[in-house]
């Protein structure tokens, strides 16, 4: 007796919107024969208007159709596709489509009428894919030999050709829903692939796969057939859609992840080369099913989808707008209970590789892995599940898996499910999402929680995952699918330090502290692109990763780095070995003076055995001091004045290093200047040791040599001026140079004797006479900070009495202030400043300071030679106490310079010498008021105004009234 699809309804949906449905009939025409299939057709065109479509179109069909069995209908249709690859393209589109539109219908029908169970209708819909997909590729390896690509049609057939696709997902597992995706992936042998002339293997796989994915997904007048997503390829994001089977095989060996471990689980060839498919799955049985997993591997596996609960109501069961998928007590946490027992045992044990879910649970709850209870409830939940999803989906033909928020979207699913009403929905709704969450976090409560965070920190598979990305956005990212991108890419491997296993396994247990970590900072998304930056320039990962997770403070003190000072960020990037010492507090804590960093640069220069390897030495250790200064700045370890004399010391033992590296250099080629020397003198920042993290070093190079003495006394003899110019040369080339390790310092010659028309060197001689009588007012103030650098020699102690004698000249108070206040209003007019935050440039700004101190050291030497200090603070200290200036102005000049000191070495450290004050990160604006010791950051900038006010106004009272 034939069974017909009217003969087997045994249930309705609920009806809807009777107006559609009667319209429908009307247009239908003659009724079935059959009372039950009219009432069905009725209720389902009152609850989708897809149907509704569908009945319109194909009502003559469905009524042949529905007088046989509904299994020999589909088939017969499915058989259509026969010849598909002998039509035209025009034609075979029109073909697929038509037979997917009938399959689709027929479907819908035996579901809604129960003639189906929920594994019939998955299984009937996965193998109308498969028809179709088989179909397309047929007709694209055809169109590659008419095009010339493949051999010839004898050869060119699909099944033999070392080409096949892998259904994965739930198309792998017969479980499609009415408006899946396919997830399919694309392989072949390149050794076997029938090419012809001149193509290769991947080009012609890359275009066949192009053309039956266009076959499919085409969008037509009659639509299309289904969307494919290939993106469950090995590393999507930097492949080909068709991928060689050794590349793939390598990949999986070397690269795989445990989340493409659970996709594997369902993998099946679903068209081409049955056998090539076979084998290469045959090969990939080991990555899928290891029979030993360590500690880290499970781990790993359990956050393939570990749901984090937190307080609040964050990821709460609720009705409206649940994605039932995706969702707290969702399909896919249904899904990953079974995958997840699959990965860890289903190496030992083989009973348990099912790829279907409902069987997967079937085969846990057997092997005692699980309660009988347990199973059938899972089972009940997925059942219900699955098929409110494909009420969902069949409405208007969409691919959601999102409740409706509306009061009639809801009750339009109620009324598809077959029941009365809204509130039967949601209480059948929540008991179902409530009985799978329940057995979800039992299986993992065991494990220990992700992240303390609110919500989801799912980073695996192709696609974000929505909870995820509430939860990065809720942590204060403001783009968070790119973060969310990054760090799958991560996951694949795509930087060095994470291309090992144990490397991945340890990145997902950091993943969620990390992420709260950055989140705590000023901006995260900067954050974590320095963060990227940094992890990008890693060697490996493991040991790295496995610090950070020992080592919480580390964590939060390398998320203040990246997340505060750029330049401190670039550099841990470029040296993460740096992470060893960050641990030791000494380094935090430890200011080396100048004479231990003199030794401590020594003994790596030991091991130099090339300038180039000097060059290199040094500026790793130079750029390392630094960071060491700026770290113990940002951590408020030190202050601005002890950062400006920590930054000038570093520069000076660097100085130091590489005069004599160049000297022996000078030495080697030219031989030696008997009796001659060369000494250094630092001016600027260098010379009053006031540097910063971004000072360029003011230089001045000053030679001497016994009378007589002429030239050098090596085979290529130079002239005593040309071989210090030449040392000289060398000795900028060897601190501006540009190396594998980057640059060290710039330099600024304009305060040698003549300035930038003078020798790069000059004589012991010219320095004097130069001094003594030619230089202008504004140099004798540059020379209140000169200072030798180096060791004392009998030069430098020259240089130093000419400096002191030089700056102790009875001056012309009158001319010498008035020249100040010209110099100054020459700035204001060139360099004028655009903010009070122009802390040199604005009136009443550094450079006021400065232009006091100096101008008063000059008028006031001559009689009082203790007020001569290299150092701003100390030279207006000792104005002070020699009643130079008074109390009043003293206190008020020095409490500003001290700030303006601590706010200009944070703020190069951070921001550099260009930013507007809205650019501040939040962060780098509580640093910089508890830097100036303010209660809040919007009082700082009038703090600054009010002390530029005074500065200026002593200026003007000091100088320029002095000077009138």
């Amino acid at each position: 007796m034939t069974l017909s699809l009217a003969s087997r309804i045994v249930r309705f949906p609920t009806l809807h919107d009777a107006r559609r449905a009667e319209r429908v009939i009307e247009n239908i025409g003659e009724p079935f024969s059959s009372e039950p299939l009219n009432a069905l057709i009725r209720a389902g065109a009152s609850n989708s208007p897809h149907l509704s479509s569908l009945l319109d179109r194909e009502h003559a069909w469905i009524r042949a159709a529905s007088e046989v069995e509904p299994e020999h209908a589909f088939r017969t249709e499915l058989d259509r596709l026969a010849g598909l690859a002998m039509l035209p393209r025009a034609e075979a589109l029109e073909l697929l489509r038509g037979v997917k539109r009938r399959c689709a219908l027929l479907t819908a029908l035996a579901d809604l009428g129960g003639v189906w169970s929920l594994d019939d209708v998955t299984r009937h819909l996965t193998l109308l894919a498969d028809a179709t997909l088989q179909g397309a590729l047929a007709h694209a390896f055809r169109d590659a030999v008419m095009r010339g690509r493949l051999a010839d049609v004898a050869h060119a057939q699909p099944g033999a050709s070392g080409l096949f696709f892998l259904a994965m997902g739930k198309y792998g597992a017969f479980e499609l829903n009415y408006s899946s995706d396919i997830d399919f992936s694309c392989y072949f042998n390149p050794d076997k692939l029938p090419v012809a002339g001149r193509y290769a293997p991947q080009e012609v796989a890359v275009r066949i796969t192009q053309a039956t994915v266009s076959l499919m997904q085409e969008q037509t007048q009659d639509g299309y057939v289904f969307r494919c997503d290939l993106r469950l390829r090995p590393d999507a994001g930097s492949t080909q859609i068709a991928v060689s089977t050794p590349a793939a095989e390598a990949y999986y060996e070397s690269m795989g992840q445990n989340w493409e471990r659970a996709a594997m689980i369902k993998a099946r060839v679903c068209a081409g080369d049955p056998a090539e498919g076979a084998q290469f799955l045959r090969n990939l049985q080991p990555f899928i099913w290891r029979k030993y997993l360590d500690y880290a591997a499970i781990e790993d596996i359990h956050s393939i989808k570990r749901q984090i609960h937190a307080h609040g109501g964050f990821g709460d069961i609720r009705v409206e707008g649940h994605n039932i998928k995706l969702g707290r007590g969702g399909i896919r946490e249904i899904e990953f209970f079974a995958q997840t027992q699959q990965l860890i045992l289903g190496g030992r044990i083989a009973s348990l590789r099912s790829p279907r879910t409902t069987e997967a649970l079937d085969a846990l709850a057997d092997r005692g892995v699980i309660a009988a209870k347990t199973c059938n409830e899972l089972k009940r939940a997925y059942v219900f599940l699955r098929t409110l999803e494909h009420r969902l989906q069949m409405i208007e033909d969409e691919q959601t898996h999102s409740m409706p928020s509306s009061d009639d979207g809801l009750l339009n699913v109620a009324t598809f499910m077959g029941l009365a009403s809204r509130e039967a929905l949601a209480g059948q709704l929540k008991e179902q999402l409530g009985l799978v969450q329940g057995h979800y976090l039992r299986l993992f409560e065991s494990q220990p929680t992700l992240s303390r965070s609110a919500g989801s920190l799912v980073f695996t598979g192709v696609d974000d995952d929505p909870e995820t990305i509430d939860t990065l956005r809720s942590l204060g990212f403001g783009q968070p699918e790119a973060i969310s991108a990054t760090i799958r890419g991560w996951h694949h491997g795509r930087i060095r330090a994470t291309r090992s296993e144990r490397a991945r396994e340890k990145l997902t247990a950091l993943m969620p502290l990390l992420l709260d970590a950055l989140a705590k900072t000023a901006n995260p998304d900067i954050a974590f692109t320095r963060f990227d930056r940094f992890l990008t320039g890693l060697p490996a990962g493991v040991q790295v990763f496995a610090l950070l997770l020992s080592n919480p403070d580390l964590l939060r003190l390398i998320a203040d780095i990246v997340g505060t000072a750029p330049r401190l960020a670039d550099h841990l990037a470029a040296r993460p070995g740096l992470l060893d010492v960050l641990i030791d507090s000494e380094f935090l804590h430890h200011r080396p003076r100048l004479e231990e960093l003199r030794e401590s640069l020594g003994l790596l220069l030991r091991a130099s055995r090339s300038m180039e390897e000097t060059l290199d030495t040094v500026r790793r250790w130079t750029k390392d001091q630094q960071f060491r200064i700026g770290l113990q700045l940002l951590q408020k370890q030190i202050d601005g004045l002890e950062a400006g004399f920590g930054f000038a010391d570093v520069a000076e033992a660097a100085i130091a290093a590489l005069l004599a590296a160049c000297l022996h250099e000078m030495t080697l080629a030219h031989g030696a200047v008997a009796g001659g020397e060369m000494c250094v003198i630092g001016m600027g920042r260098l010379g009053g040791r006031e540097m910063t993290a971004a000072s360029d070093l003011d230089l001045i190079f000053v030679y001497a040599h016994p009378e007589g003495v002429t030239a050098s006394d090596g085979e290529r003899a130079l002239s005593t001026s040309v071989y210090y110019a030449r040392l000289a040369q060398r000795l900028i080339t060897a601190l501006t140079a540009m190396t594998a390790e980057g640059g060290l310092y710039e330099v600024d010659m304009r305060l040698r004797p003549s300035g930038n028309k003078g020798p790069v060197a000059v004589s012991f001689e010219t320095f004097r006479n130069y001094q003594r009588s030619e230089a202008w007012t504004w140099e004798q103030l540059a020379l209140t900070r000169a200072r030798v650098l180096g060791h004392r020699s009998e030069l430098s102690a020259r240089v130093e009495t000419v400096i002191r004698d030089c700056l102790m000249l009875d001056r012309d108070r009158h001319k010498v202030l008035a020249d100040v206040a010209s110099m100054r209003a020459r700035l204001d007019r060139e360099r004028p400043a655009n903010s009070p935050w122009d802390l040199k440039e604005a009136k009443g700004g550094l450079f006021d300071i400065e232009f006091i101190v100096q101008g008063l050291q000059l008028v006031h030497a001559s009689r009082m030679a203790q007020v001569l200090r290299t150092n701003t603070l100390e030279a207006l200290q000792m104005l002070r106490e020699s009643d130079v200036l008074s109390q009043q102005d003293a206190d008020a000049l020095e409490s500003s310079l001290l700030a303006y000191q601590k706010l200009v070495q944070v703020l190069r450290l951070t921001v550099g010498e260009v930013f507007t004050v809205g650019e501040l990160s939040v962060s780098l604006r509580a640093l910089i008021a508890e830097t100036l010791g303010i209660a809040d950051f919007d009082t700082v900038e009038i703090m600054l105004v009010e002390r530029e006010r005074q500065v200026r106004d002593i200026f003007d009272r000091v100088i320029g009234g002095a000077a009138s």
